[in-house]
């Protein structure tokens, strides 16, 4: 376990319109106000997107198992903001539910926002973090 701690700085809270790609936009967020660490909630509807709901067998590297999100749907997640050499990467967690049917994945490519979505994203002040690409397994993990 490797571990740092820090404070908690400035709090944003953020809504995203219908047909908005709230991802991309979270990014562009810690982008435009310089958010290196962050944690942020999701919590709305979404109408397209991508989830991982696991990988395909135990090795690596990991082979995703892909679901589509194709019709408006609840959502509710947690994320985080680190950035790689150069931009802001988004790692974010979600339940995606219609009806009777629930996936719970990581959310990645697109996030389509369904009528208003709504964020509040908290900085962490005093943690030198980023994400580097991992040879082993291609994934962007966190490096403190």
């Amino acid at each position: 376990m490797r571990y740092r701690k820090g404070r908690v700085g400035r709090v944003v809270v953020v809504r995203f319109e219908d047909g908005e790609d709230f991802l991309s936009a979270l990014a562009e967020l810690a982008k435009a106000e310089e958010i290196h660490s962050a944690v942020f909630y999701i919590l709305g509807g979404i109408k397209r997107g991508s989830l991982v709901l696991g990988p395909g067998h135990e090795g690596p590297p990991p082979e995703p198992i892909w679901h589509e999100v194709a019709e408006s749907s609840e959502v509710l997640g947690i994320g985080t903001i680190f950035w790689d050499e150069e931009a802001p990467r988004v790692h974010l967690h979600t339940a995606v539910g219609r009806a009777d049917k629930v996936h719970v994945g990581c959310l990645r490519q697109e996030g389509e926002t369904f009528l208003v979505l709504e964020a509040v994203v908290m900085e962490i002040e005093g943690v030198e973090a980023r994400r580097l690409k991992d040879p082993a397994t291609g994934l962007s993990l966190l490096e403190l």
